[in-house]
């Protein structure tokens, strides 16, 4: 004798349903839902975009308005005064030389040596891996002001005070962790026989890297590389301390040249910080393309 069993599982309600006119349409719910959603993405960006905004049309708006207490969303008029008054602030050309000396550097050699390290911790099995691999995550955790004093009492003993070679070993190290740990997560996902393929056509494990990983891991470049960027341009602390020469600061801290016992020229100060960001900007958008994931699917089947 055979029984048929019968499901009591209840049968879900479709989310979307074909209309009149043939097009796959969301239920009424489903809409209520996105549109609920949309209108809080858009509020977020407003709260994030507004600080951008304000900073602006401070740096075009006129520094008796901006002292104004009757504060306007949208100037009254607009000025190019106050850039003016910040490229002809003191020590302007040397700041951004040695802004550009110390990030370039040190971002180059955090790539560098971040792109070798982790190629080796993403492709070899070798004693402490794991152990080094949670060690470059707990630094993160450290705090800079806790390092503070001890860096400067060791760059003292070996002279790097007040040298831009001094500033670029510390933010090399402060960025080396996280973008080796960064890089080993698109090494990790290139397919081990793409390598292996080239090695069999006569390329040595280099050569294998240089032609075959190194292209493919170039998302994870320009995104270590942003991320590196931008916490080498925006660092302040360390720059103030170690940098004792005017001539020798970096943007960041020639910013202060605008603080007087005066009072400050606020207008000047929003027209320097928005030519500080146009280096990171115009970088950001020259590597975003690079950033798309996905470049290695599909280049092994199964």
């Amino acid at each position: 004798m055979s029984t048929s069993v019968t499901s009591t599982t209840p049968a879900r309600a479709p989310e979307a349903t074909t209309g009149s006119t043939g097009v796959y349409e969301l239920r009424p719910d489903r809409k209520k839902h996105r549109l609920v959603y949309n209108v809080l993405g858009l509020v977020i960006f407003a709260v994030m975009a507004f600080p951008v905004y304000w900073l602006l049309v401070s740096a075009f708006r006129p520094n008796h308005e901006i002292r104004s207490y009757d504060q306007t969303l949208w100037p009254s008029s607009f000025t190019v005064d106050n850039f003016v008054r910040a490229t002809e602030a003191p020590n302007f050309w040397t700041a951004i030389q040695s802004s550009l000396i110390i990030c370039v550097t040190s971002v180059a050699g955090a790539m560098l040596i971040g792109t070798i390290a982790a190629f080796a911790i993403g492709r070899f099995d070798f004693y402490g891996r794991k152990p080094f691999m949670t060690i470059l995550i707990l630094v993160q955790l450290l705090p800079p002001t806790a390092m503070l004093i001890p860096i400067y009492i060791q760059l003292n003993n070996i002279g790097a005070l007040n040298e831009y070679w001094g500033v670029i070993t510390v933010y090399l190290v402060s960025v080396l962790p996280f973008t080796t740990w960064m890089i080993r997560g698109f090494v990790i996902n290139v397919p081990k026989e793409l390598e292996e393929s080239a090695m069999v056509d006569g390329c040595t494990r280099m050569g294998a890297f240089w032609r075959v990983i190194f292209p493919l891991v170039a998302p994870g470049l320009a995104a270590a590389s942003i991320f590196a960027l931008i916490t080498a341009w925006n660092e302040y602390l360390f720059a103030y301390i170690l940098l004792q020469d005017n001539d020798k600061y970096t943007l960041n801290v020639w910013l202060m040249n605008f603080t007087t016992d005066r009072g400050t020229d606020y207008g000047a100060l929003m027209a320097a910080s928005v030519l500080i960001s146009i280096p990171v900007v115009t970088f950001f958008m020259i590597v975003q393309k690079k950033m798309a994931a996905g470049l290695t699917s599909g280049a092994v089947k199964g």
